[in-house]
Order: C-alpha cells, then structure tokens, then sequence
C-alpha cells in the first residue's frame, strides 16, 4: 500500500481551493489532514481568534468527514505531533500551505530535521511571496511598482474541491478546542460565526449587496461599507484568490480588489524582513516615550479624544476595528503621544479577530513611518480626519455611550475647557497635532 501523505494545516482551514490538499489527494495512498493545538502559539494569541478558530475547526472537520475523512486534532509543540503522526501513519511527506513569518519558517525547518520530506503550496496570497519581484531585489519596497507587478502577474487557477478523502487506519481524531482556553486579551461581547460556512456565506453577501458602493463608501466610519471578510482571510476560511477573482470584474470590484494586493504587498514584505513585528523595516531614529498611564488611557479608550476612543472602544466590544478607524489610533499613539508602535501594534495583535504579523504590524510600522510609507513624515490630524470621515459624529455617539446624547459633530469635540460631558476625560495629547 503506497504511504500516506499528511496534510498540516495552520491559517488554511478550509477545503476549497486548497492547493496542500488537492495535491496530497492526487498521490497515491491515504490522506492525512491534521491540525496541532500548540500552546507555544495559544498563548501569544487572541482569545477572540480562539474563538473563531474554534468554530473555524468544528466546521474544517465537518466538511472532511462529509468526504470520507477528517480532521485529526493534537495538542503540543508543531513539529513533534507532526513527527509523531507522520511515524504513526507511515506518511514520510508533509504538505503545507507556505507561510511568511518566522514561526512559520521555523516550523518548516524542524520538520525538515526531523526527516519528513515538506513540500510548500501557495493559498495564503492571491500572488505567491517571490513570485512578482522587483529586478534586482527581493521584494518590492513600496507599493505601486508592487501593485503594478501584482497586475500584471498571472494568478494560478484555483485547486479543486476534493470528493473524497481517505484516512489512514487507526488515528484517534482528538478533541476540539473550545475555544476559551486561555490567550491574550478579554473577550469581546460580538463576534461573528468563524468556520468556512459562515465565510461563503459572508462573502456571496458581500458581493450581492456591499462591493458595488464600495469604492465610495470604504472610508465611512459610520457607515461600515466595509467587507468584514478579514478575520476569515486570517484564519484561511477564505482563500483570498477566490475572493479576488469572484470580486475583480463586478461593480466596485477594481478598488476591493486593490486592497486585497496590499494585503499581498506587506506578505511579500515580511516574508523578505520576518522581524515585522520586532524590528524597524526602515530605522529612522525616533525617540518614543515610555509612557504608561498614556498607553494604558489608549487601549482602555480614555484618551479624552472621541474618535480615538471609539475607534478604541469598537476594538474591545466587536474584536475588530474600521481600516479608517485603526490608522487614526495608531497615529494618534505613534505621532502624537509618541509611544512605540510595537506596543500599540502588540495590543491590537491581542484583540483582532483577523491580527497578524504581516497585515498587523506592517501597517502599524506604515502609519509610525517606520514601514513602506514613501512619506515618513505625513500629517495624520485625528480631528480632520473626524470631520472628514464622521461628519455627524455617528461613529463616535455609537461607540461612546457618554457622548450618546450630543448633536452632531459636537460628538468630536475634545473637551480642553469647560465642563466635558460626565464621565469623560480632558484629551491626554494635542488632537490637533
């Protein structure tokens, strides 16, 4: 019998458009898909994604059992249940779906040292890290050169939905999280349903009834014209090609897709620099502050300017933030408060349902300048953008139950003199700067 080939899955967790798995199921002999719990990973994650993982998992393994497989589950370090399996199952190679952090280079490695033959797949990005590179380089630097590569860049055809699976004899499946087991950060009171089902669901909605005002309207805190498919491209209930190409020639569909290429663009960035989240992508000498009582009146939503506080606020109760809403905080912390965007990218890694370490901390680096910003130095007034982005103040009374009751725009008014509504405090820095 020909051996078994197991198939590791990490922020992949869906069966269509799996190239890992087609391409495990095209070999001969059984098919072994399996996830492992790592606690090495657990504890450096959201409770809000556990959450989603959860759900995300349940429905991974539902899907492969209705095909005649399923999901075998471990908990402990990666690459020893890996190793194990592999021995048990007599499977001498591995597939993956290729990632760009650290960690996932690392568990690669391992793997490797360990005598297992781990063969790597695209499905993470629409354009594989490598594949569009600039000439002389080994990624692009700035975004629009990218853009235009990334254009003009051939997609690969998506992998076919296995019929069939077939298991090896004699696994045990183990146990599913529960998805309360601990992680960084509290939990949020609304959360969105995670597993693949739900995310189809989400997206044929989307592409129904939200991505033709999209080019209009995604920069409108109150409105919400946003996708809200992140958390399900984080965690791979979605492959991002399919999104792409099932948006790219509807109404709307050139700007949705364009974002889509930025999320690409930082992949491609940290696959080349994969200390994102600890280091300088380009050192400009900053002087930050250590400011506690500062940072703590940030994550709580206390900084005295109102469509800081929401944007603050929306992240705890929802595990999610407007695009708009997250590079008004993050300049507010870096620029005006001046404290290191690592903390501040740290405690959004600790609440985002779709946190990572190329979308999360590469963004968090563009807005502090310290990233791919081609203007290092830009003006990020918090205030303007309020008045811009949330003329009525409809985000801001949403999101601020103490400011609930104010007309209008009177909502973003930072309260320096006079008496400030109850319960809310004077501004902790210049809004203005």
């Amino acid at each position: 019998m020909a051996s078994a080939t197991l198939v590791l899955f990490t922020q992949d967790l869906r069966v269509h458009d799996h190239p890992a798995l087609a391409a495990a199921l095209e070999r001969p002999g059984p098919t072994l898909p399996v996830f492992v719990l790592d606690p090495a990973v657990a504890e450096r994650s959201a409770r809000n994604r556990a959450v989603l993982l959860a759900d995300a998992l349940a429905d991974l393994r539902a899907a492969l059992r209705e095909r005649g497989g399923d999901l075998v589950l471990r908990r402990g370090d990666t690459a020893e249940e890996v190793a194990a399996l592999a021995g048990a199952a007599g499977a001498g190679t591995v597939h993956v779906t290729d990632g760009v952090s650290s960690l996932a280079a690392r568990r690669v490695r391992r793997l490797r040292e360990a005598g297992l033959d781990v063969r790597a797949f695209p499905g993470l990005t629409v354009v594989p890290p490598g594949e569009a590179v600039p000439a002389g380089g080994d990624h692009y630097k700035v975004f629009t050169p990218y853009w235009r590569a990334w254009e003009a860049h051939a997609w690969r055809e998506p992998a076919p939905v296995p019929d069939r699976v077939h298991l090896p004899e004699g696994l045990a499946p183990g146990n599913p999280p529960r998805g309360d087991e601990g992680g960084l950060g509290g939990l949020a009171e609304e959360l969105p349903r995670g597993g693949e089902r739900a995310a189809r669901a989400r997206l044929d909605s989307w592409l129904r009834r939200g991505l033709a005002d999209y080019p209009g309207r995604h920069d409108d805190l109150p409105g919400a014209a946003t996708s809200r498919l992140s958390a399900d491209l984080r965690l791979g209930c979605l492959s991002p090609l399919e999104v792409a190409l099932s948006a790219r020639d509807r109404p709307g569909g050139d700007a949705f897709v364009r974002q889509l290429a930025w999320r690409d663009f930082h992949h491609q960035a940290t696959s080349a620099f994969p200390g994102m989240n600890v280091r300088d992508y380009r050192p400009r000498d900053r002087r930050w502050r250590d400011d506690p009582d500062a940072l703590g009146a940030w994550m709580e939503g206390r900084t005295g300017v109102p469509i800081v506080d929401a944007g603050m606020r929306q992240l705890l109760r929802e595990g999610f933030m407007h695009n708009r809403a997250r590079m008004i905080t993050a300049a507010f912390l870096t620029r005006t408060l001046r404290v290191h965007w690592r903390q501040g990218a740290d405690h959004f890694h600790a609440h985002l349902t779709d946190g990572d370490v190329a979308n999360n901390y590469g963004n968090w680096q563009w807005v502090a300048g310290t990233g791919n910003d081609t203007r290092p130095n830009r003006s990020f007034n918090p205030l303007r953008q309020a008045r811009r982005f949330d003329p009525d103040g409809v985000y801001v009374r949403r999101h601020l139950p103490e400011l609930a009751d104010l007309p209008g725009g009177r909502a973003h008014t930072p309260w320096r003199e006079g008496r400030p509504p109850r319960g809310y405090p004077p501004p902790i820095g210049d809004p203005g700067h």
